[in-house]
């Protein structure tokens, strides 16, 4: 029975804060780039992406939606999973020509990525498209997908589980490596 922390307290801050550097280094003022957060577990990480961006840049128009891959997901159709209950997705730009960042907490199997990649053609075609994530589950992929900008990489295998906790929902900033029995 093992719970291991991965990353909490100023270190967590810190590690939102890097990302939001590297992004900048890339993007400077953001005038050809969107942020787009992965419904449902990427929104909380993109909402601090944006809110350190703005306070950093010292800008209040950052194009930033939020997107539901539901419906493009490649498991939403199989037996036993029960009723689907889709997020919203709130987009008011086109994506068109722009240079589009993903952000995800967890990068694990790449599915969810695939799906959100599919679910981003209805809103144009990018120039680009970048993938954040908070967690990076190296050793797990089930396609060729890979993370542009990453937080922490975690060595784990399919039995454990990797939890990232929000002080906004879970009152505190954590990621968790849960094993099996604990789930």
């Amino acid at each position: 029975m093992q719970r291991s922390i991965l990353l909490n307290g100023p270190k967590f801050n810190i590690t939102i804060q890097r990302l939001c550097h590297q992004l900048i280094e890339n993007h400077h003022d953001f005038s050809n780039a969107v942020i787009v957060g992965v419904q449902p577990r990427g929104i909380q990480l993109s909402q601090r992406i944006k809110t350190e961006l703005q306070e950093i840049l010292k800008i209040d128009n950052l194009p930033y939606g939020e997107m539901d891959i539901t419906f493009f997901r490649d498991d939403f159709r199989r037996v036993g999973t029960g009723p689907l209950v889709p997020n919203t997705t709130n987009m008011d730009f086109i994506i068109e020509n722009k240079n589009v960042i993903l952000i995800d907490d967890v990068l694990w199997t790449g599915r969810t990525v695939r799906a959100a990649m599919d679910a981003l053609q209805s809103f144009g075609r990018p120039n680009k498209v970048e993938l954040l994530v908070l967690v990076d589950r190296r050793f797990s992929r089930h396609l060729p997908i890979g993370a542009d900008y990453i937080g922490i990489q975690v060595d784990s295998i399919n039995s454990q589980k990797v939890i990232v906790n929000w002080k906004e929902t879970e009152l505190e900033d954590e990621i968790i490596l849960l094993n099996e029995d604990e789930q």
